[in-house]
């Protein structure tokens, strides 16, 4: 008789990631991260701005594979932003177009979600390839921490502040960034990872709080 397999427990049972979406996505990243995330047990929620709509479907980059959205980056507020464990922005044209703004002197609603999101320390932020790109408006929100990026984008991070550091993945507490779209398995793995170790940490706080 052939041995039991024991599968692996879900590392983020119970989690919701919220992914940022818009046209131009990268196809693949954006299949992989719901695949991979789904089968560690999390949520996973596209976000975009719907102006007003109750869904948009956008189109991806490559394949103009079709993709439609009906969660409101608008939405949400300090509350439901604390139902989420991570907010990833990925790869091609989704943060140059999220950061649009029809009056120059207001920020766009995606940058306002950034910095609610990094008020949020419980929060894991994540950004592949050039997505920091959505940052420009808001870079106080990254000066001072290292970071990876697309080589396109170096000289940007680095006038936001930010302290480029030249890997394929670098985790700085609740901030996580990747080099390249090709790299987004090990962005998605450092994700993951975290949040298991959060949920550790968690786990091993309680029995001391009883014990206190």
């Amino acid at each position: 008789m052939p041995p039991s397999l024991v599968m692996p427990r879900p590392r983020l049972d119970g989690r919701r990631i919220g992914i940022l979406v818009e046209s131009d996505f990268v196809e693949e990243e954006i299949s992989y991260y719901q695949h991979r995330f789904a089968e560690e047990g999390a949520e996973v929620v596209l976000l975009t701005r719907l102006w007003g709509n109750p869904s948009l479907t956008f189109t991806g980059h490559e394949q103009r594979a079709p993709l439609t959205v009906s969660g409101d980056l608008e939405e949400l507020d300090y509350t439901e932003l604390s139902r989420y464990s991570a907010l990833l922005v990925p790869s091609g044209m989704v943060s140059d177009r999220l950061r649009f703004s029809e009056d120059v002197n207001t920020p766009a609603p995606a940058i306002d979600l950034m910095r609610r999101a990094f008020r949020l320390p419980r929060l894991l932020k994540a950004f592949s390839c050039h997505a920091l790109s959505l940052l420009s408006a808001a870079p106080e929100l990254i000066a001072g921490r290292p970071v990876t990026c697309h080589n396109n984008l170096v000289g940007d991070v680095r006038n936001m502040g930010a302290v480029y550091t030249n890997q394929d993945v670098v985790a700085d507490n609740d901030l996580v960034t990747g080099r390249t779209v090709a790299e987004c398995h090990l962005l998605a793995r450092a994700v993951i990872e975290l949040l298991d170790e959060s949920a550790e940490q968690a786990a091993r706080s309680v029995p001391e709080q009883e014990a206190a």
